[in-house]
């Protein structure tokens, strides 16, 4: 009966579909996400890729999980292509939607590439397919040959992105410090902000820093340009200190595997401000501020 149930799509087979697609979920999330840098936009993937195996005559998958995996990638590649075309008329920087890993530990078990948000600031730069490549490859480790089934492409090809893509992001990227110290430095530009400190916030920037502010169009003082430079963006954060921090409160968490601060009023996070840094000192900072993106982080 039970294989009559499973040929059949009845109550049994749905069943063993929801078992195996609730195993890939987070690893199906993972891909999207890191194609596309949103979670709305990932689970609305994800969802898409459960009804699509819940219809499937599933009797002729051999491997649901390349089979899912595959569905995914392909979506993911389609949905990026419309993303890169929106955010040409984004209003202001556009930054990945802040994703909370110490509440979502199955995101965070994977390898980390590609889920840091100066990671996914450069793979931005890359055409969809490239970028699926290197997610799959750097980020879960598939094999060329596999990766080359899931885009459409020989093997040869799949191995030249992955290189093209694993260069760029090697050359276009500062070796970063360890994550205690992007805490402590992070720490130590909130209470020289705070102050208004002008010497402590240069001392602690690289000469070329960049500072990031996502409002999306809709948060009054969130710059609509990226502000550059060590002296320019101390000038400017100093002359913000009195009035942006008032009644701020600032909690530590986790956000892409990175240290975070969920910046609140009143019980409400309004931003996430992130650093990324090297030895030269920050290089950017990164607020987080559109409210549609900061519904899965909280206080």
């Amino acid at each position: 009966m039970a294989v009559a149930d499973a040929e059949s799509g009845g109550p049994g087979g749905l069943e063993q579909a929801a078992e195996v697609f609730a195993g890939m979920r987070p690893r199906l999330f993972g891909i999207a996400y890191r194609m596309l840098g949103s979670v709305t936009e990932a689970e609305d993937l994800v969802q898409d890729v459960w009804l699509r195996w819940q219809g499937y005559d599933r009797t002729t998958v051999d491997n649901p999980a390349a089979f899912l995996a595959t569905t995914i990638t392909r979506l993911a590649i389609n949905a990026a292509q419309s993303a890169r075309a929106r955010r040409e008329t984004y209003v202001g920087p556009w930054l990945p939607e802040p994703v909370d890993t110490s509440a979502d530990p199955h995101l965070g078990a994977e390898r980390g590439e590609a889920l840091e948000f100066a990671v996914l600031l450069l793979l931005e730069r890359l055409s969809p397919t490239e970028r699926a490549a290197y997610v799959l490859r750097e980020a879960f480790e598939y094999p060329y040959r596999q990766i080359a089934d899931i885009i459409q492409l020989n093997e040869a090809a799949v191995r030249q992105l992955v290189s093209r893509a694993r260069k760029r992001v090697l050359v276009e990227r500062r070796t970063p410090v360890s994550r205690s110290e992007q805490r402590r430095l992070l720490a130590a530009f909130i209470t020289a902000a705070r102050s208004g400190d002008l010497k402590a916030l240069e001392e602690l920037f690289a000469e070329d820093v960049i500072s990031y502010s996502d409002g999306g169009g809709r948060v009054r003082g969130a710059a609509r340009i990226p502000v550059v430079g060590a002296s320019r963006v101390a000038k400017v954060i100093r002359a913000f200190s009195d009035r942006f921090w008032t009644g701020v409160e600032v909690a530590w968490g986790s956000t892409n595997g990175q240290p975070s601060a969920l910046l609140s009023r009143d019980g409400e996070v309004f931003a996430v401000l992130v650093v990324n840094a090297s030895e030269q000192g920050i290089d950017q900072l990164l607020w987080m501020m559109n409210p549609a993106k900061l519904t899965a982080v909280s206080v």
